[in-house]
Formats: structure tokens, C-alpha cells, sequence
């Protein structure tokens, strides 16, 4: 959103709250701790309806000086998935070929991945996230965006949470460098893609890597004073 605002105050919405929060908290924990990327996706359709609603949950997600600087576009045309695959494929093979360095390739091993996306094409919808680095005025001009990664990541976790809760599986693809994305998706030189995210259904025989599984104890993760 761009233009100058004066301040005005407006009644908090209101919403359900939990008797007990700690054990709201614990259920969305337990849900969430089901979540895994999913590289193996089957046919199965999933409806427009449903992508529309939780990109729109992730538009509610809050944004530096509320400037709201993403886009999402969503893809089902199997050619354009095609196209995303093959230069994604293309820029990943210079990856594992020696782009990216040993140390992280061994990084990576565990989680079993390589230069062959199929995710790509197998997914019923393919989700890329652009960040708006600045906005423009109406008149030609720039307008500066604030905290642009930080708001931006904080949407594309809205976003697979949603999906995770409405019973969907993704994975995060983020090949380097991306701009092939801003060409074949038809935005503007303002937007800088940040992510691919792959939605769908895994299939029946979906395996994930155990590794992804092991996650930080609280006590490492969390600090209270």
C-alpha cells in the first residue's frame, strides 16, 4: 500500500480465544509437528478455492509500515510449470556440478536431494513468491519498501502453515539465481522471487528424509529471562 495516511484507530477485531492458551499452543505444536516437505506428489486435484484462501491468509500477515510488499502468483497451466522446471533444472545442475561448494553439497546430503526437480511438473500448483523492493507513487516514482525480507518471510510462513492446516503438502524451492521466475511469471522489474513453493497432495507411497525430522530441542531454541 503506498500514498501517505494520517493515523486513525479502529476497534481490535474481534475472534475466539482459547480457555486455555498453553494448550491451543500445544495443539497447533502437535499439528505442525506433522508438517514435512514433500518432494513425491500425487495427481489428485486440489481446488482454486483453496490456494485462493490461503494466499489470502498470508496477505494478513503483518509488514513493515503495512506496505504489504509481496506477490503471489499461482500455476496450474502445465506448460508454464514445464518452463519453470526446465530453467530451474538448468540452474541446479550448475549447482551440484561445482557452483555450490563441497561444504554445503554435504550439508545437503542428508536431506537426499539433486538437480532433478519432477516436483515441478508433479504438483497441481506451483506458488512463486515475489518481494516488492519499492512500490511506485501513481505518478512513475519510487516508493521505498521497509523490512521488505523480513515481511516477506513472515507471509510465506502464514502461507505453509495454512496449507499445512487445510490438509496440503509443499516444499520450499529456492534454485539460484531465481530471475528466470520474474520472465516467465510476467512481473514487473520491481519484484525479486524468493521461493517456489510446490502444492499438493503427496503420494501414497511418499517417502520423506528422516534427517528433516530431527528438529532443535526448546532448550536450544528457546530462552527465558
Amino acid at each position: 500500500m503506498n500514498g501517505a495516511t494520517t493515523y486513525e484507530a479502529e476497534p481490535l477485531p474481534v475472534r475466539d480465544r482459547p480457555e486455555d492458551p498453553a494448550q491451543a499452543a500445544e495443539a497447533a505444536f502437535a499439528s505442525l509437528s506433522t508438517r514435512r516437505t514433500v518432494r513425491d506428489f500425487s495427481s489428485r486435484d486440489v481446488p482454486e478455492a483453496a490456494i485462493r484462501a490461503a494466499v489470502a491468509a498470508a496477505g494478513r500477515a503483518p509488514s513493515g509500515a503495512n506496505q504489504q510488499p509481496w506477490h503471489f502468483v499461482a500455476i496450474r497451466d502445465a506448460g508454464t510449470k514445464a518452463a519453470i522446471r526446465a530453467a530451474a533444472e538448468e540452474e541446479e545442475r550448475a549447482f551440484y556440478d561445482g557452483q555450490a561448494g563441497q561444504a554445503w553439497l554435504d550439508a545437503l546430503a542428508p536431506i537426499g536431494t539433486d538437480a532433478d526437480k519432477p516436483h515441478l511438473t508433479d504438483a497441481p500448483w506451483l506458488i512463486v513468491i515475489f518481494a516488492q523492493r519499492w512500490g511506485e507513487d501513481g505518478q512513475g516514482g519510487r516508493v521505498k519498501h521497509y523490512y521488505v525480507p523480513e515481511s516477506v518471510g513472515i507471509a510465506c510462513g502464514f502461507l505453509i502453515a495454512t496449507l499445512h492446516q487445510a490438509g496440503l503438502d509443499c516444499l520450499t524451492h529456492t534454485p539460484a539465481p531465481m530471475g528466470f521466475l520474474r520472465e516467465i511469471c510476467g512481473r514487473p522489474e520491481a519484484e525479486k522471487p524468493v521461493m517456489i513453493l510446490a502444492v499438493g497432495y503427496a503420494a501414497e507411497d511418499a517417502r520423506v528424509p528422516a534427517h528433516a525430522g530431527k528438529k532443535k530441542p526448546l532448550d536450544e531454541i528457546l530462552t527465558i529471562r
